[in-house]
């Protein structure tokens, strides 16, 4: 269960973040538009939106285009419908496409297209989902935090996380979703930083890969994300 956000994963994604930060944020802009939709502009009475706004910080949005967003949202006459995809990569991988569209049919075309272009296929509803868990993801950096390992995994653990790992360079901490805001808030309290803190479909099991494979499942992978429509893309490769 723990350790599966491996660092060298994160920081390869943090290089790519960093160059495509504008259309990160046009993305994240829209989950805050969707989340402010279905519950209202005040993230104390709702939780999507407070699970959004973690996630905006974790990817260094700031504040004020934080609350830029959701002022914008709530006269906005803007709708997308969220949709969830589930498909098959190289050797059988798991995929699993979260996507928020004003044109299901487009957004269905152009998943589609990069599956079929990486020799992968969509499956039905189901399919795949069944090797998840949503658990909520929080990620922490040794070199960004004072605190020691004892003392951040006990006030993690207080909290309500229910499992705290040490990687190499970093602290992943685990939490059911129901108490995902709850522990980020204590956290936050203690002014700790997050390289990654969201709610994710998490494998039960995964897939190795060679390195020809391995490259056919990042340009699939990739070339997900950079779909406009595309919010998040979870999969059971493990990288080596």
């Amino acid at each position: 269960m723990s350790g599966h956000s491996k660092w060298h994963n994160i920081q390869a994604r943090k290089g790519k973040v960093d160059a495509a930060r504008g259309k990160i944020f046009t993305k994240l802009g829209r989950e805050l538009l969707i989340a402010v939709k279905e519950g209202g502009p005040d993230p104390a009475g709702n939780s999507k939106l407070k699970s959004v706004i973690a996630k905006c910080k974790a990817a260094n949005m700031p504040n004020d285009t934080i609350n830029n967003a959701i002022k914008k949202a709530s006269t906005s006459n803007e709708n997308y419908e969220e949709i969830v995809y589930e498909g098959y990569g190289p050797n059988g991988v798991a995929i699993i496409v979260e996507a928020s569209t004003d044109n299901k049919n487009r957004t269905a075309a152009d998943v589609r297209h990069v599956f079929s272009k990486a020799g992968g296929n969509l499956g039905t509803t189901g399919c795949v989902s069944y090797m998840f868990n949503k658990k909520g993801i929080i990620v922490i950096e040794k070199e960004k935090t004072d605190m020691d390992e004892d003392e951040l995994m006990m006030l993690a653990l207080e909290a309500g996380a229910e499992d705290f790992s040490s990687e190499e360079q970093i602290y992943e901490i685990v939490t059911e979703p129901s108490d995902f805001n709850s522990v980020v808030e204590k956290l936050e309290e203690s002014e700790l930083e997050f390289a990654e803190a969201e709610v994710q479909m998490v494998p039960t099991t995964t897939v190795k890969l060679d390195e020809k494979t391995s490259e056919k499942m990042e340009r699939l992978i990739d070339n997900l994300e950079e779909l406009d429509d595309v919010a998040n893309v979870y999969h059971n490769w493990e990288q080596e």
